[in-house]
């Protein structure tokens, strides 16, 4: 079909050892990007999620950060 995409889904292990490339190997974003195949946009949101929150970031399709699960609870 044209006009369709299909999205590639990323776990949270992946998400961390791309973050980890840039943060610790000293590589850059594009260069990390271009070589796990993933777009730099994307990227860079990973590695500001993982800066605002590194415990809780990337929690998994389904799942909430524990501050929010515990809101949502009280609710």
């Amino acid at each position: 079909m044209e006009g369709t995409r299909k999205y590639r889904k990323f776990d949270k292990e992946f998400k961390l050892e791309a973050v980890r490339l840039i943060t610790e190997g000293g590589r850059s974003v594009a260069e990390v990007a271009r070589s796990l195949g993933v777009h730099e946009n994307l990227l860079r949101k990973w590695k500001s999620q993982f800066s605002e929150d590194p415990v809780g970031s990337f929690p998994g399709k389904g799942h909430l950060k524990p501050e929010e699960e515990e809101l949502r609870r009280l609710r």
